[in-house]
């Protein structure tokens, strides 16, 4: 029987003939020469004590910085000057002025506190909205623009951000209303805020579009809007990332130095007088962090109650970290959901 399109056919049988001498073709397994085993020994054994090294220098590390703070915080109340009820009961800090000294915590957490809400005030909404709105509204191709320009604001060095504050925000808030100082809580919070902001915007977008897309299309062929499925249905299925974004953002600017030291001040509220000071945005604070730059500056002695007063205010900065981690660990157990 005559083939109806003999030319096709001839350039078809060619190429079946050559495949096997095409230099594209992947190699046999009978053309492979067996690697080393040796060789291969070496080199996994070389890339797993790279591993071990890594987590123990992480481990030893964290251990040195444990090991310091509890060393120089137990010689802090070693000292004739300090008590242990003076430091967590009393309302007044004053370390560095005057003949009588008092080291009493509760102020540096007031303005610490502080700061970190109005912070967090600024961070959460802005962020938890842009978040949904980049996850859920936002086209693929403005998407994959304003986040990468959006996470720029990471690699900002946070003092620009007190710069900024000083520069910009404080002189703002000066003509809203006159009764803010040069140097505020109010400035520095949202200077911590708008630093927050792309940590907060980015995990909780991830940990949107991690939720399933069967859930949106589910709620959607229910009658759902799109608004009533990103709050009701993915905004809870992502509950867990989302809390875990927020503490991060949270313990993040507990640990701010710079904004604080350059736009909040140098002193804490005055508890002592009225427990009013602490809730005060407009006037001066410090925090905890800002403290302990002041005294390594150099000012104090190195054998002083003043000096090893940073270590204890260190060690309790460390506390409440440490405590803001277990929490957040705690709330992804909780409220963490898996999908198949």
């Amino acid at each position: 029987m005559t083939q109806p399109y003999p030319r096709i056919t001839a350039i078809y049988m060619t190429t079946l003939s050559n495949t096997s001498s095409s230099p594209h073709e992947p190699r046999r397994l009978s053309d492979c020469k067996p690697r080393s085993k040796r060789i291969r020994k070496i080199r996994e054994s070389l890339i797993m004590t790279g591993l071990i090294s890594c987590g123990l220098f992480s481990l030893a590390t964290t251990l040195t910085i444990i090991i310091v703070l509890a060393k120089e915080t137990i010689r802090f109340f070693n000292l004739d000057e300090v008590s242990l009820a003076d430091y967590f009961l009393g309302l007044k800090w004053a370390p560095l002025l005057g003949a009588e000294h008092h080291f009493g915590i509760w102020p540096l957490i007031s303005g610490t506190l502080q700061v970190t809400v109005i912070g967090m005030s600024v961070a959460i909404p802005l962020g938890l909205i842009t978040a949904i709105w980049l996850s859920e509204y936002a086209p693929e191709k403005i998407r994959r623009v304003l986040k990468p320009m959006l996470e720029v604001l990471a690699g900002i060095p946070t003092v620009v951000f007190g710069f900024f504050a000083l520069t910009i925000i404080t002189p703002s808030l000066q003509w809203l209303h006159g009764g803010f100082e040069v140097f505020n809580a109010m400035s520095a919070g949202i200077a911590v805020g708008i630093m927050c902001l792309p940590i907060v915007t980015s995990l909780t977008e991830d940990a949107l579009r991690a939720v399933p897309k069967q859930l949106r299309e589910g709620a959607y062929g229910l009658g759902s809007t799109r608004f009533e499925t990103s709050t009701k249905v993915v905004t809870p299925a992502a509950l867990s990332g989302i809390i875990a974004a927020f503490l991060l953002a949270f313990a993040r600017a507990i640990g701010e130095v710079m904004i604080v030291a350059l736009a909040a001040g140098s002193s804490p509220p005055q508890l002592v007088d009225s427990l009013v000071n602490g809730f005060d945005p407009r006037g001066e604070t410090q925090t905890m962090t800002a403290y302990m730059v002041q005294i390594f500056l150099g000012d104090v002695s190195n054998f002083g109650p003043e000096y090893y007063s940073a270590y204890a205010v260190g060690a309790t900065l460390f506390l409440m970290t440490l405590a803001l981690t277990i929490i957040g660990h705690i709330v992804r157990v909780r409220f963490r959901q898996a999908y198949d």
